[in-house]
């Protein structure tokens, strides 16, 4: 009887050194931020990087730009321009990318952030400044678009879109987008 108790207090205990080895690792990865190099811009929101010289689809975390390479939809307003202004930023360039919960997206895609420079903390005036993600919502390029659970930002990222479209930045000032405006207001 004191064996098979033995046995158990090991398994348990196991189990137990298991979960706090996955636990440290788990906090461990999060706030890292992975260097890579910009080689292709795919889309407004969708970029191909090389990073530890692999190649990578990245489609960025909680936005979206409007449709330029959609398999069954016509280009978008403002798409060519979300288009344009990503590879403008980005190609041939160094960034960070950091991971929410979820590492990839059904299509195998890497869902990152993605960090013009590593912050030194994280700060509403390094989000705004130094976020890819959240430089396309400041400048109305991009939509907030969350999908569960990568949502670390979205809070940041709700209001950033508000300040957009305040001031009618990018797609915002198109007359579509404040026709449906001043159609709430009514």
């Amino acid at each position: 009887m004191a064996k098979k108790k033995q046995k158990q207090t090991i398994s348990i205990g196991s189990v137990i050194i298991t979960l706090l080895v996955m636990l440290v690792l788990y906090f461990q990865s999060q706030g890292e931020y992975k260097k890579c190099y910009v080689v292709d811009i795919i889309d407004g929101d969708t970029i191909k990087v090389n990073l530890a010289g692999e190649e990578y689809k990245v489609r960025l975390i909680g936005v979206n730009t409007p449709e330029t390479k959609h398999p069954t939809k016509r280009v978008e307003p403002y798409g060519p321009e979300a288009k344009a202004y990503t590879k403008k930023i980005l190609t041939g360039r160094t960034v960070y990318l950091e991971f929410d919960v979820q590492e990839k997206d059904r299509y195998g895609r890497l869902l990152a952030y993605v960090w013009l420079e590593k912050p030194e903390q994280i700060t509403d005036e390094e989000i705004r400044t130094k976020m890819f993600n959240a430089i396309l919502l400041l400048e109305g390029y991009a939509q907030v678009m969350t999908v569960q659970p990568n949502v670390k930002y979205v809070d940041r990222f709700l209001q950033y879109q508000r300040e957009a479209m305040e001031n009618q930045r990018g797609l915002w000032g198109l007359s579509i987008y404040q026709k449906n405006k001043s159609a709430k207001r009514k």
